[in-house]
C-alpha cells in the first residue's frame, strides 16, 4: 500500500514562530491548526501557527517521524535554510 505522510513547517502571521509537525492528511491537519488558533493547550494554537511555509512527502511513516524529529532539533537558521529550498520568499503556501 502506498501512503503519503507529510512533514510540514508552519508559522504564525507575524512569521516569528516555527512549528514542525507530521501528518498523513496535510489539508485536514492545516484546517485543524487554523481552528485551534489561539487555544493555549497546544504550542501551535498558543502561538497562532497555522500558515504553511514548507512541506515534504514521505511514503514511510517511520521515515516521516524521524525526519520531523530531526528538523525539530535544528536551529532556527537551519530551518530557515530548509524552507528557502522550496519557498525562498517565505510565502504562505496553499495546499
Amino acid at each position: 500500500m502506498n501512503q503519503n505522510y507529510f512533514v510540514y513547517i508552519l508559522t504564525n502571521p507575524g512569521r516569528n514562530v516555527l512549528y514542525t509537525g507530521v501528518t498523513n492528511d496535510l489539508c485536514t491537519r492545516l484546517q485543524q491548526h487554523y481552528a485551534n488558533r489561539g487555544r493555549k493547550e497546544t504550542f501551535a494554537g498558543k502561538y497562532h501557527c497555522y500558515k504553511l511555509l514548507y512541506y515534504e512527502r514521505h511514503s514511510d511513516v517511520n521515515h516521516a517521524i524521524a525526519r520531523e524529529k530531526e528538523i525539530k532539533g535544528w536551529t532556527r537558521a537551519k530551518k530557515d535554510a530548509l524552507i528557502a529550498t522550496i519557498n525562498p520568499g517565505r510565502s504562505f503556501l496553499v495546499v
